[in-house]
Order: structure tokens, then C-alpha cells, then sequence
């Protein structure tokens, strides 16, 4: 029993301090989106002060796809080292697993959830041609057109395409979901027409709409966003079905041990506190709190539980 336990207590110090040494060469952090996306913009934003708080290289590497569960998958089944990094998201934590019959990860017991950096809101955005100046004009709108209506949002799986058809659900509305690779793409078909309606994260939406080639409707928050304040909200439009925002943090595969989840998220939070950081953040419309890694696994298992019935109720699937 004595050599057992010295066995064990040997094989913890070597763990602790190998742990307390991480990192020791470069941190990659997938994001579950094409670049150009809330995600892949507040990634690239963190890395650097990230990386001057390490004491090591920090690589974006996007991998989109299958509403977000293709990099979350490869981050799940990464070896719990703290070398591969998710930046998670609603997507591919709080809304794709319930679109499956059998989901490939556990959105809270497949990873090591570090750190919260904040929510996003959505925004229900149209094209100039659209003849409606708010949400129960663009409603009036759809259902007067003889064919199905496409909307675009950021990916199959994203709360945009979730919005959308709990709009569709709720309204007996004739839609069709084009999801895109990220945000990027879909401002292409967006800004020339092609499609007519996309429900997309607001920040990327605001240049656009400042410059006329986009309408804002509606934002999904609760209440108006401070980054677009003409905006009215979908909560005080009576339309709290429709509330929905994107949350962004960091997560680990599970079992990451702790002095790296210490080390983590002491280094995210000096990172998030940078004041160029929270400018440019606050410019992006991410509102952040501060979490201990305790705090961040509840409230994604809060967010997980919270969105299931919608996710079912909508009908929405991902094979």
C-alpha cells in the first residue's frame, strides 16, 4: 500500500509539473467558422495578448462545417494537454447536438469549459429591395410571396438558422434555410440579392447597415443593443420566442488538467482586461462577465438544457 501510494503521489508531481511548465510550444485554437464570423474575429482579436501572457505562439485554425460539430469534434477527442483549444460557441455546444439522433460529443462532459468571454446578439437583417421596415412588416412580406422565402445565416446549426425556424414555426411561414460557411459568404449573396433575409450575429451586420446596403429589423436580445440603439429588440416587440444570443469562450477536451485550466484562464482573463481588447470588444457588441471555470461549465450546461426544446420544437436537424 506504502509503494502504491508513493507510486501515485510520484505520478501527480510529475503531472503537476509538467502542467505548470504547459506551454512549452505553439496552442492551437479551432474556431467552428469560416474567417471573417464573430467567432473567428474575436479568436485572431485574443491571440496575441493571449500569446504574450503564454509565453507562446497562438494559431487560429478554422475548421467550419456541420453546424460547428466538425471542429468541436477534432477539439473533444484532442488530447487533453491544453495544445488544442476550442473557442466555443452556441453552435456547436448549445444547438447542434440536439439536431442529432445520436450526437458524437457531450457539449459539457466532452470538454474542459475554461473560460467566458461574452454573448453576441443576432440580427435579423434585409436587403434594400425588401419593402419592410420592421419584423411584422418583413412577416406580411414573406407571406405574401408565392414561393418559399430563403434566409441565410452562418451555418447550419447556428442560432441564426434556429431563429429562423422558430419564426418560420410560429408564424406559418414559407422559408428556406441556406447555410453557409460563415458569415462571410453569405454577406456576398446577401449584399447582391441573391438571397433576400439572413439572421446573422449583429457586429459584422453594423457596417453594412450604417452604409445602407443592409436594413436591420430586429436584434435577438432581450433588450437593444448598445452598438446598434435604433435597433428595437425582439423581446419588446412581443416576440420573446425569438430571444437568442451567441456565447463565446474557451474550452479544452475534458479531463485538461487543472494547473493548465488555472494557468488558462488566469491568462484569458489579464487578455480579456487589455484595454484595446475591451474597445475593440465593446465595438463588436460582445458583452462579457467575468467567470471562474466552475461558473462557465454551469451556465453552459444551463445553455445546453435551455435551448434543447427550442432546437426540437423547430424541427431543424443535422445528420
Amino acid at each position: 500500500m506504502r509503494l502504491l501510494l508513493l507510486a501515485c503521489t510520484a505520478v501527480l508531481s510529475i503531472t503537476t509539473a509538467w502542467a505548470q511548465a504547459w506551454p512549452t510550444k505553439p496552442v492551437r485554437v479551432i474556431v467552428t467558422f469560416s474567417p471573417g464570423g464573430s467567432s473567428d474575429i474575436v479568436a485572431r482579436l485574443l491571440g496575441a495578448p493571449l500569446q504574450n501572457e503564454l509565453g507562446q505562439s497562438v494559431i487560429v485554425d478554422n475548421k467550419p462545417g456541420a453546424g460547428g460539430t466538425i471542429g468541436a469534434l477534432e477539439a473533444a477527442r484532442a488530447a487533453p494537454d491544453g495544445y488544442t483549444l476550442l473557442l466555443s460557441n452556441s453552435a456547436p455546444i448549445s444547438i447542434s447536438p440536439a439536431m442529432q439522433d445520436q450526437p458524437r460529443y457531450d457539449p459539457v462532459a466532452g470538454f474542459t469549459h475554461v473560460a467566458y468571454i461574452g454573448s453576441v446578439a443576432n440580427v435579423f437583417v434585409v436587403h434594400p429591395s425588401v419593402p419592410a421596415a420592421n419584423l411584422r412588416e418583413l412577416v406580411g412580406w414573406i407571406k405574401q410571396q408565392p414561393n418559399p422565402v430563403a434566409y441565410g445565416s452562418g451555418g447550419i446549426g447556428s442560432i441564426g438558422h434556429i431563429v429562423g425556424e422558430t419564426l418560420k414555426k410560429d408564424q406559418g411561414l414559407q422559408m428556406e434555410h441556406v447555410g453557409y460557411k460563415g458569415s462571410a459568404p453569405m454577406h456576398n449573396d446577401l449584399l447582391s440579392g441573391t438571397i433576400k433575409l439572413a439572421i446573422d450575429t449583429l457586429p459584422q451586420n453594423v457596417p453594412f447597415m450604417k452604409d445602407g446596403k443592409l436594413r436591420a429589423l430586429a436584434v435577438t436580445s432581450p433588450a437593444r443593443a448598445p452598438m446598434a440603439p435604433a435597433v428595437p429588440s425582439v423581446a419588446e416587440l412581443g416576440q420573446k420566442k425569438l430571444v437568442a444570443e451567441n456565447f463565446l469562450g474557451i474550452s479544452g477536451p475534458a479531463g485538461l488538467p487543472r494547473p493548465i485550466v488555472e494557468r488558462l484562464h488566469a491568462a484569458m482573463k489579464k487578455s480579456i482586461a487589455n484595454p484595446t481588447v475591451q474597445q475593440r470588444l465593446t465595438e463588436l457588441g460582445v458583452q462579457g462577465r467575468d467567470m471562474s471555470p466552475e461558473e462557465f461549465t454551469a451556465f453552459v450546461a444551463n445553455q445546453v438544457k435551455e435551448w434543447y426544446q427550442p432546437v426540437k420544437d423547430s424541427g431543424a436537424k443535422l445528420n
